[in-house]
């Protein structure tokens, strides 16, 4: 079982990025030319490794290669994404990695590209990338090539060297568990389960307890084996359940109108462990969105839409405008969900005035939003 703190360590350590591994401060999902971006490194390390991983870093500083680290990415349809516009597309995997020195809503990013004999090439045009072009990795560049890829294994001994040093270990993991519960979280309840007598999960969280069931609030789940975050949320809650083989969280976010809020499920993540020292997750989407009456709703748009307009022309906000910031994002993302198909696109816009309000729960509630929406978007196979 490989820990991914370490794995990151050795790959940072080894050398500058290389035709194996690439390191990004941060990725950008929300746009064209982000997703671009991605799926070019994705198709070029997938092609110059067709017989080991390759791996993404991500929240690495590129000059000096200092851990800076990068919000939480939950979102495992990442892989719908990948499939929307690459032929013959890679298995990838994004984990969350923790790192002592960084803040609890920050990780590194690792993204696991496994390997795959088939050449991968853009089926469609994205940004300024066209149809039918493929990527190759020279060096620590992705690189466009019209030429055929010859069979390479020219990382395989690299690879394999550097993953099982990172391999995991008793006192690695005994030090997690020791770090995540005394240190990291002493400040709330926190608790532990081993499944299989080899699989160790921790979680902390506020607990709040509603007619039968537990919700947990400000909530981290990690694998401690792997040192994984499987979740983290400084807003939403959770209800956790599990057996002696299987560990489910449910994950529900607070939506309304008029400070009538209610508690919805958004997803279900079943974690299922073997004998074998192996284990599977799986993701079920519940979100079912409410529904409002469009007139109300149309006058709520107006309103939000004018306070992005003050925004934008850098006209002072009132106390009351201020504090309506804070639903702002949800605001626009019931509108969206109920047919308003420009309020999605109003709520990137305000994506840099929401990021430099003085009040932090402003941008938490943007980047909640913005995870939903795109949960939903992956659900349904649409990148």
């Amino acid at each position: 079982m490989i820990n991914k703190r370490l794995l990151i360590k050795n790959l940072l350590a080894h050398n500058d990025e290389s035709s194996f591994y690439d390191k990004k401060r941060q990725l950008n999902l929300h746009t064209k030319e982000g997703k671009a971006k991605f799926l070019k490194h994705i198709c070029a390390l997938s092609n110059s490794n067709p017989s080991n991983n390759s791996y993404i870093v991500v929240g690495v500083e590129d000059h000096d290669n200092e851990i800076v680290g990068d919000d939480f990415f939950d979102d495992s349809r990442i892989q719908n994404l990948v499939n929307a516009y690459l032929e013959n597309p890679p298995k990838i995997q994004y984990e969350n990695v923790p790192f002592p020195n960084l803040p609890k809503d920050k990780v590194v990013g690792l993204v696991t590209i496994k390997p795959k004999h088939k050449t991968s090439f853009f089926k469609k045009n994205i940004h300024t990338i066209l149809a039918n072009t493929v990527f190759v990795r020279v060096g620590s560049n992705s690189m466009p090539t019209e030429e055929k890829i010859p069979y390479s294994k020219q990382n395989i001994e690299a690879v394999i060297s550097i993953e099982n040093s990172s391999r995991n270990s008793i006192a690695h993991t005994l030090d997690g568990v020791i770090d995540f519960m005394n240190n990291r979280h002493k400040d709330m309840p926190s608790k532990y389960k081993v499944f299989k007598e080899l699989f160790v999960i921790c979680w902390a969280g506020v607990p709040k307890k509603i007619r039968d069931t537990t919700y947990l609030s400000r909530v981290d789940i990690e694998l401690i084996n792997e040192q994984v975050k499987l979740f983290y949320s400084a807003l939403d809650v959770v209800s956790i359940s599990y057996d002696h083989q299987s560990f489910t969280i449910v994950e529900h976010v607070p939506l309304g109108l008029n400070d009538k809020t209610s508690y919805y499920p958004l997803e279900q993540l079943t974690i299922r462990f073997f004998d074998n020292g192996y284990y599977k997750m799986e993701t079920q989407m519940l979100f079912e969105p409410p529904s409002y009456n469009k007139k109300m709703l149309h006058h709520i748009y107006n309103s939000n839409v004018a306070l992005l307009n003050k925004m934008q022309k850098g006209i002072p906000l009132s106390e009351r405008e201020e504090k309506d910031l804070e639903n702002f994002s949800s605001t626009l993302m019931i509108c969206y969900l109920n047919g308003f198909d420009d309020a999605k696109r109003k709520l990137v816009e305000a994506k840099p005035f929401l990021k430099i309000q003085p009040n932090a729960t402003v941008y938490l509630s943007f980047k909640e939003a913005m995870r939903i929406l795109r949960k939903m978007k992956y659900n349904v196979n649409n990148a």
